[in-house]
């Protein structure tokens, strides 16, 4: 007698002989469609993924970096990004110059606080004053006529400079390009030193540089531009950011006239290294130019020879030294027998001098 089969016995059959099976068990093609469709869409909805301009975000990028003193964090650079003119706002809140109201009572305050040693000599010393008004272009040629020229030689040769110019409003970019080299040579120009006037005033000429741009510009990307012209090296740069744009938080670790201060200050054997220098003045912060300003002021009161130092500097560092290659040794070298050429009374003068 034959018995009923289990179902377990029967053999399955194809699901697509059964008709009835795709209704009571729905398969998931018509769901991946909607998922699809959901992840296509989303970059309609999702901002963070929308294209930015490689330009600007790199302009933002280093900007933030030289502005804030703490480090910045992935959001706020991202943040800074979709926000330009935050960014833009934030520039101009930072660098403030010193030559703004108030802005030497709160250096001086700040310094007093943070440095012990420095106070002291701030209550010894009248405050500092940074009043010139320069145009950027006419501050950068004059740093360059005075190059590797005793004070009172590049004093001459830059105001006869200016008169074949037809005075200082006519120091333009295309009044030094008009000049020929036999010009220049006559009043006393080296051929080295017009090629480097040249480069500055072409690079005016083509929009890679501009008065307004120098003054706008964060200390970190001003450095990095001003350099890339021919003669013009860290120390030039350094006191052209303090003595024409008064700029607060420079710190010249080339001088040999702030060396010399930050030795005496904080009885060290001997010159500290521009490493050495950061960060035995990292304290000073955001008011190193200030700083370094009282170091120029130690120094002479202490008598040392180092008045000259800045002058010297202008041997050492306005031209570039990756294109010199010189060696710290040979720069201060060059420093000392330029004081021995002609000492001068004030380190603060001479760069106020030069640049103011």
């Amino acid at each position: 007698m034959d018995q009923p089969k289990s179902p377990l016995n029967q053999p399955p059959s194809p699901t697509s002989d059964n008709p009835q099976i795709t209704p009571s068990n729905p398969s998931k093609i018509p769901i991946r469609p909607q998922k699809i469709r959901k992840l296509s869409s989303s970059p309609s909805t999702n901002p963070p993924i929308e294209p930015i301009n490689p330009q600007s975000t790199i302009a933002e990028a280093d900007a933030s970096k030289t502005i804030v003193v703490s480090p910045t964090t992935t959001t706020t650079a991202k943040n800074r990004r979709r926000n330009p003119s935050r960014s833009t706002q934030d520039l101009l809140k930072v660098i403030k110059p010193l030559s703004a109201s108030g802005e030497i009572s709160a250096a001086l305050e700040h310094l007093r606080s943070v440095d012990p040693l420095l106070a002291n000599l701030i209550d010894t010393h009248p405050p500092p004053t940074f009043d010139s008004n320069q145009p950027p272009f006419l501050a950068l040629t004059k740093s360059i006529l005075y190059q590797q020229l005793a004070y009172k030689a590049g004093t001459s040769i830059y105001t006869r400079f200016v008169n074949l110019c037809g005075g200082q409003d006519g120091v333009l970019p295309e009044t030094v390009l008009s000049l020929t080299s036999q010009q220049l040579k006559q009043i006393g120009v080296s051929g080295r030193k017009a090629s480097y006037l040249y480069d500055l005033a072409n690079k005016y000429s083509n929009g890679i540089l501009s008065d307004d741009l120098v003054v706008k510009m964060d200390d970190r990307s001003l450095f990095t531009m001003l350099t890339m012209v021919k003669g013009i090296g860290s120390w030039s740069v350094h006191m052209f950011m303090i003595f024409s744009l008064h700029r607060p938080d420079v710190l010249p670790v080339s001088d040999l006239g702030v060396r010399k201060g930050v030795q005496v200050l904080y009885m060290l054997d001997e010159l500290p290294r521009p490493s050495q220098m950061e960060q035995l003045c990292a304290k000073w912060r955001p008011y190193r130019s200030v700083g370094a300003w009282y170091m120029w002021r130690l120094v002479e009161a202490k008598g040392a020879p180092a008045t000259g130092a800045a002058a010297a500097a202008l041997v050492s560092n306005g031209i570039n030294g990756q294109q010199l290659g010189q060696s710290e040794q040979q720069q201060q070298q060059q420093q000392l027998q330029l004081q021995l050429l002609e000492p001068i009374n004030s380190i603060g003068n001479l760069g106020a001098c030069i640049w103011g």
